[in-house]
């Protein structure tokens, strides 16, 4: 897989792997206290590089890791979603985190749903799931706007082993049989 070639489009969006001119809006919306509730909380700077870095290297190592999102009609970053597969994980995730001020603007869910085929049709995924905070009802929201259903508490492997999460999901086939109705 070609990670400097690598774009997903969608009407609004492209999606993109982690590049350096991406750190300085990354280190911004980690050092969100409301964008990064429900994500761990908030980052220092010198955390956010790690952070980023991270996420730079899945990719490289073992790929697939979430995709930069650039507003196409500013080219600006304006979060980071898509599959994400962390050692000790419950599943095959399709996560997201957008900048607050971009909130409400349906990016998560438009950048999710191309997120989903992407993996489906080209990571052989057969599932996907979302690990959502039973207490955020936003991306509740965007999990029930991409069809997926709460299946119950799940957990996460350390240091997020006690932060409650709900495992919200739904399969290849139930994904697909939705996008032929």
């Amino acid at each position: 897989m070609d990670t400097e070639s690598l774009r997903i489009e969608t009407p609004r969006l492209i999606l993109r792997p982690t590049r350096w001119e991406d750190f300085e809006a990354w280190a911004a919306f980690l050092a969100d206290e409301e964008a990064t509730r429900f994500l761990g909380g908030v980052q220092s700077r010198p955390l956010a590089w790690r952070t980023m870095m991270c996420m730079a290297g899945a990719w490289h190592l073992r790929r697939p890791a979430m995709f930069s999102v650039i507003e196409k009609s500013t080219g600006r970053w304006v979060g980071r979603l898509g599959p994400w597969t962390p050692d000790g994980w419950p599943g095959t995730e399709v996560g997201w985190g957008i900048v607050r001020e971009c909130w409400g603007r349906g990016y998560a869910t438009e950048g999710a749903a191309a997120t989903i085929d992407w993996a489906f049709d080209n990571l052989g995924w057969t599932d996907v799931i979302h690990t959502i905070s039973p207490l955020n009802l936003a991306s509740q929201g965007v999990a029930r706007k991409l069809g997926s259903r709460n299946r119950g508490p799940g957990k996460l492997p350390p240091p997020l082993e006690n932060e409650p999460v709900d495992v919200w999901g739904q399969t290849r086939e139930e994904w697909r049989q939705r996008a032929r109705a």
